[in-house]
């Protein structure tokens, strides 16, 4: 997997948890085929109501997250591994109460994935001195950015989200998510292309409107520049891709 620019290696048995806003891409080895299960679910939309008041502080740091951080394999991690492998089974077999059971071994899974994550967070504060509380000053951003990336957003408007000069906040940014806010803010967008390009039977033009680009032309530069293909052929792809069943695919979009 490449995660953030960070080449990581994974194998069968890993569980890779990605948080939604982190670019990455996965290859397999030449002249094999893999095959993956996905769970796609939203922890605001899933678990606010079982944390209440709680739930403010209950969203980790996750931005602070490496690539290799994101790749629990199944002997150091085998909770993890059982808890997501036992999610699959439960969303294809569709047994009486299967959604139930799905919820509560999802809450299971994330509270253990804080856990390892808080333990990872607390390393690597004991290894740096710099303090990752001043991380959080870019937090208005990445919040706003994951819900309005559709509309248009200047540099100088997110930098007074964090009350910062538009120069301090492009640096601080790059220190902390190692690339640009303008990058970040494309990649969020051509994330949700490519959800609405497998999901969909939109137009190119209209997919890239809905996510925020002005124009075609820069919507499928971009797009190739982070996908590697043009969003056509990307779309030809990744649908046949589905077709052939080479991949399992379980959309657990929860309910509240």
């Amino acid at each position: 997997m490449e995660i953030k620019g960070e080449s990581v290696p994974f194998k069968a048995g890993d569980v890779t948890f990605i948080p939604r806003y982190l670019p990455h891409t996965t290859y397999s080895s030449p002249n094999t085929a893999s095959l993956w299960s996905y769970i796609f679910f939203s922890p605001e939309e899933l678990f606010q109501h079982s944390f209440k008041s709680a739930y403010s502080n209950f969203e980790p740091n996750l931005w602070v997250v490496k690539g290799m951080n994101c790749i629990l394999n199944k002997e150091q991690h085998p909770k993890v591994y059982t808890l997501a492998t036992s999610i699959v089974e439960e969303l294809k077999q569709q047994n009486p109460y299967y959604q139930e059971s799905a919820y509560g071994l999802l809450l299971s899974l994330y509270i253990e994935l804080l856990r390892i994550h808080s333990r990872n967070e607390l390393l690597a504060d004991q290894e740096t001195e710099h303090s990752l509380k001043s991380d959080f000053v870019i937090s208005p951003v990445l919040e706003y950015i994951t819900k309005n990336y559709m509309n248009p957003i200047t540099m100088d408007f997110l930098a007074d989200l964090c009350h910062l000069s538009t120069t301090h906040f492009r640096r601080k940014f790059h220190e902390i998510m190692g690339t640009s806010p303008l990058d970040f803010l494309n990649s969020t967008r051509i994330e949700e292309a490519c959800k609405q390009l497998k999901s969909t039977e939109d137009s190119i033009l209209s997919i890239s409107e809905q996510v925020g680009f002005h124009s075609i032309s820069s919507f499928n530069r971009c797009f190739s520049r982070l996908m590697g293909k043009p969003p056509k052929e990307w779309r030809k792809g990744a649908q046949s891709e589905a077709q052939s069943a080479k991949a399992s695919i379980l959309e657990f979009t929860g309910w509240v």
